[in-house]
């Protein structure tokens, strides 16, 4: 009898752990007397039978099923391991840590926008996290007719409706098409409530979402640059000093030849025109200076009989005869 007295042992465990698994089921199908349930930090291990959950089993370490397992198993507790007979039983295995994934839009989303017909095309890409919650819904939905479930098969799952969620909370309230990053935090929340309630019906929970960039064609970015460029000198005429300034800075209208001394001669004349306006402006922008005091005038003044100085009296002269004091 001690010949087979280990022959039906095994050992329930994730094999070959992998960490772009949700989960994953054990593949045989009969639990034998003497077997062992491994579970490794980052698992809950799930026995069902039928699609119905017997029980779940979450804290790490190493376990004897007929002893530590079964008497906690809802519907199984009166199992009886046999001579040649074992307990037929499912065990899924669930990797429990928060998953963080990369996505990017394949195309560009035509955004309607105003003045355009087609609509502004625009590109995306951020991260999202996910997490398995509801162990009934997973088994309902997804583990009971699949072996094991990817990271990549949520992602698809998600992408495959992230374009028009985009489109949805970008447009809505009538964001600024051009400045979309100012409204990222909205936008991203948004899609990640939409997300959060199509996938925790398959017992996954999107726990979180992000959008990153924003992205536009060339020659709208170039366009969002330029009037970004116009608004921060707030001048046209500063504007294209500063082109002018970058042009030949670069090298673009470098080497000597007429393009480069009509640039400069240009640049002479702009600077040398805009210090004459400002020269002519100059007086009617300050105050005219104080004029000058008129002399007093002495026609009407009265003059004095005698001089105050030695007496002789005067016939209307405005200097003393005797003395030449002045009078007035």
């Amino acid at each position: 009898m001690s010949f087979f007295k280990n022959q039906f042992a095994n050992v329930v465990e994730w094999q070959e752990f992998r960490d772009d698994l949700i989960f994953y089921k054990w593949s045989n199908r009969e639990i034998k007397k003497g077997s062992r349930l491994i579970i490794r930090p980052g698992q809950d291990a799930i026995f069902f039978n039928n699609g119905k959950i017997e029980g779940v089993f979450q804290d790490e370490g190493e376990y004897d099923i007929e002893s530590q397992i079964i008497p906690f198993l809802s519907t199984l507790k009166g199992f009886k391991f046999g001579f040649n007979s074992g307990m037929r039983v499912e065990v899924l295995f669930v990797n429990t840590k928060e998953f963080v994934v990369k996505w990017g839009t394949q195309n560009a989303i035509n955004i309607p926008a105003p003045g355009l017909p087609g609509g502004m095309p625009i590109r995306a890409n951020g991260t999202f996290n996910f997490k398995v919650v509801d162990y009934i819904a997973l088994i309902d939905q997804i583990a009971g007719v699949r072996e094991q479930y990817l990271v990549e098969d949520v992602k698809i799952r998600i992408t495959a409706v992230l374009d028009q969620l985009l489109m949805k909370w970008i447009t809505k309230e009538g964001k600024d098409m051009f400045n979309l990053q100012a409204n990222s935090f909205d936008i991203s929340k948004g899609i990640q409530d939409d997300l959060d309630m199509q996938m925790i019906k398959t017992g996954i929970s999107v726990t979180g979402f992000n959008v990153m960039s924003f992205s536009y064609p060339k020659e709208i970015q170039d366009r969002i640059t330029k009037n970004a460029s116009h608004g921060m000198v707030s001048d046209l005429g500063r504007y294209q000093q500063i082109e002018l300034t970058d042009g030949m800075a670069s090298g673009k209208m470098s080497g000597g030849g007429a393009a480069s001394d009509m640039a400069g001669m240009m640049m002479g004349m702009n600077i040398a025109g805009k210090m004459l306006n400002q020269m002519n402006q100059q007086p009617q922008n300050q105050p005219a200076p104080p004029a000058p005091a008129a002399p007093a005038s002495t026609e009407g003044q009265k003059r004095p009989n005698f001089c105050p100085n030695c007496g002789t009296k005067n016939e209307g002269a405005n200097f003393c005869p005797n003395c030449g004091q002045k009078l007035v």
